[in-house]
């Protein structure tokens, strides 16, 4: 199955500040640990490791928590 997205796209997601946008880092297939916690992925329901744009935070969403980052 192909993903709808991978390394290097730019992403926004919403948070409890708003909007926020950044690149994605790492992709995730299998479970992983995340900050102390075992996050639940697959090939078919992926999870994304994305960094801020505007500050070094790194979040992991579900790819249906994403949206192509309209710079326009």
């Amino acid at each position: 199955m192909s993903h709808r997205f991978a390394v290097g796209d730019h992403v926004s997601w919403n948070s409890e500040a708003g909007r926020v946008s950044g690149r994605i880092i790492k992709v995730h297939t299998e479970d992983f640990d995340y900050k102390g916690h075992t996050r639940r992925a697959c090939v078919d329901e992926p999870q994304y490791e994305i960094k801020s744009d505007k500050t070094d935070h790194v979040a992991a969403h579900k790819e249906s928590a994403l949206r192509p980052f309209d710079e326009g």
